[in-house]
């Protein structure tokens, strides 16, 4: 079963938006190259503190990799306590 992530990350201020866009190119290029990414896509919007986020994995275990190599990295330091609101689901 595949897993997908949709849903938002709202920064509420300039200086956490700020944070996100330093971290966001190496946390996509890296999370892109991680085995089982199939789609890896986090997206302005029109509200300049809010990203789209959309990302698609092979299964469980490529999702659970994924969530523990972000955990540890830059990105998981620089949007420390930045609002997720995601949806996990499985697909076929």
């Amino acid at each position: 079963m595949r897993v997908a992530l949709t849903g938002h990350l709202r920064c509420a201020t300039r200086a956490e938006a700020d944070r996100v866009r330093a971290g966001l190119d190496a946390h996509q290029r890296l999370t892109r190259s991680e085995p089982g990414c199939l789609r890896f896509d986090v997206t302005p919007t029109d509200d300049p503190l809010v990203w789209q986020v959309a990302e698609l994995f092979t299964d469980r275990a490529a999702f659970a990799a994924h969530q523990a190599r972000a955990a540890a990295s830059d990105w998981a330091r620089l949007t420390a306590g930045i609002a997720r609101d995601y949806q996990i689901t499985e697909t076929t």
